[in-house]
């Protein structure tokens, strides 16, 4: 069992433990944020597909297929951070999800392909590492042309979890920003099309 551990907030996992990999190589959503976000969604994941990158312990993708998502995919280049991933995956014995090992900028088109092949949307949460990380400074420049890159109609709406005090464009292609909300040192942004 993991010394780091994280509770689903509500639904049919409400209370469940999931494991939380090391904080070393990854930093996990904390508990506030999830909540905020999830009361933005409120129904709308029922039945939805829910893509979550840079996805760790799968924590925000769980908490969504708790609440009824139709669907998850997990994007995690980090072993150990995927290990995890695929232990909490397994602990709760959910079907609905598709755990995808690799770099979120690559296989980001798996998911596009898949989505595109049966016309499906999905709801995108996106979590880089933090920018102040050494090797991490061109992170979201990154992060910003990889959404630019998924196809508008598919998206029902991408959220992004940043530093606060981070400059995020107006536009990230064809999605325009919404709506920002600060929890301390981290935001959520949401972009819909516009």
């Amino acid at each position: 069992m993991s010394k780091y551990q994280s509770t689903v907030i509500a639904g049919k996992y409400r209370g469940k433990k999931i494991d939380l990999p090391s904080l070393q190589t990854t930093r996990s959503s904390k508990s506030i944020v999830k909540e905020s976000y999830f009361n933005t969604l409120q129904y709308d994941v029922i039945d939805c597909n829910f893509v979550e990158l840079f996805a760790g312990s799968g924590s925000v993708g769980i908490e969504a297929l708790s609440r009824g998502a139709g669907h998850a995919y997990f994007m995690e280049k980090d072993q150990n951070a995927f290990k995890t991933l695929k232990k909490n995956i397994k602990s709760l014995g959910e079907e609905n999800a598709t755990l995808i090992e690799g770099n979120s900028f690559s296989t980001i088109d798996q998911v596009i392909k898949t989505l595109s092949r049966t016309n499906e949307t999905a709801y995108f949460y996106v979590d880089p590492p933090f920018s102040l990380r050494e090797g991490m400074e061109e992170i979201y420049n990154k992060t910003f042309e990889m959404l630019a890159s998924i196809p508008a109609k598919m998206v029902e709406m991408i959220t992004i979890e940043h530093m606060t005090g981070l400059e995020l464009p107006e536009k990230i292609g064809a999605l325009r920003l919404k709506k920002s909300k600060k929890f301390g040192k981290t935001s959520l942004s949401h972009y819909l099309s516009s």
